[in-house]
């Protein structure tokens, strides 16, 4: 299938940066959210990141005011539903995202794919929600949309060879690379790393060392770009919690279990940089570890 028009579900980090990247690569955008408020932002939003890649001679300002004509933002599912490619990209919740996926299913045209950017959750029984699951997958792009090289595109159990092909086109178009990852809990990168995550977590909980020592430890250790409790900020530890309960859920083994600290932080409201407090405390000129 040629892809022409994408739609994007979902305003927020991603659902910006999926549109930013979408629309410099020739393709038409509809971004759709619930609020208005954060359609305006997300626009916003992009036209400043767009005028970053234009400070640093990564795009030419031509490129961006195309791009930028490119992307409407609208509250209408049904306008979303009419292009050729729909990525759901709302908060990592499965009942939010089987409502917004049996929300759209009456407004789809006939041969529109309908993919999720979800980090963990089961293609399949996304799928399931549909009409299409031959024609549904998991299309998951890395944080932050527009600087990620990578994509992981993810098969439902009903996939079809012909879906999966028309979505590996789309990430070559975008210049980015594909990972082909089986439909289980989490997928490759996030099977990997959140774990990893949630060691750190243990490893202060029981203070084996405190939070910049473990940073220092991996970024030094191990050459690690950041350190694991520092990426869980940038992640959002209330992802990095969902996504530890999704692998917990689905495979059953203790050895994904939640680590008690990274739930309390949750349960606190510490979500990380986005809340201005997590494993570091934002609140001032230099982030500060708060344990």
């Amino acid at each position: 299938m040629d892809i022409k028009s994408v739609g994007v579900i979902g305003a927020g980090q991603m659902g910006n940066g999926i549109a930013h990247v979408m629309a410099l690569a020739g393709y038409d955008v509809i971004v759709n959210d619930v609020s208005e408020e954060a359609l305006n932002a997300a626009i916003d939003r992009i036209e400043k990141n767009m005028s970053r890649q234009v400070g640093k001679s990564q795009i030419t300002e031509a490129e961006m005011a195309a791009g930028l004509g490119r992307i409407t933002a609208s509250l209408d599912i049904a306008a979303v539903g009419q292009t050729d490619l729909v990525i759901e990209s709302a908060t990592e919740n499965e009942a939010i995202k089987n409502k917004i996926i049996e929300g759209l299913v009456p407004h789809l045209a006939e041969n529109t794919i309908v993919t999720s950017n979800t980090s963990s959750i089961s293609i399949t029984r996304l799928a399931s929600r549909t009409d299409r699951p031959e024609k549904f997958m998991g299309f998951h792009f890395m944080n932050p949309v527009p600087l990620m090289q990578l994509v992981e595109l993810i098969r439902g159990i009903a996939t079809d060879k012909e879906t999966y092909e028309s979505c590996l086109q789309v990430v070559e178009t975008l210049g980015k690379t594909a990972a082909s990852a089986e439909d289980f809990p989490a997928f490759i990168v996030n099977r990997i790393l959140i774990p990893m995550i949630n060691e750190a977590c243990y490893t202060l909980y029981e203070g084996v060392g405190n939070v910049a020592s473990i940073d220092n430890a991996m970024k030094l250790g191990a050459n690690h770009p950041m350190g694991p409790l520092q990426l869980a900020d940038f992640i959002g530890l209330d992802t990095c919690l969902a996504i530890m309960n999704v692998l917990h859920d689905g495979f059953a083994d203790t050895k994904y279990r939640p680590c008690p600290l990274l739930t309390k932080y949750v349960a606190a409201g510490w979500l990380g940089r986005k809340a201005g407090r997590g494993f570091y405390d934002y609140r001032g000129e230099v982030p500060v570890p708060t344990r």
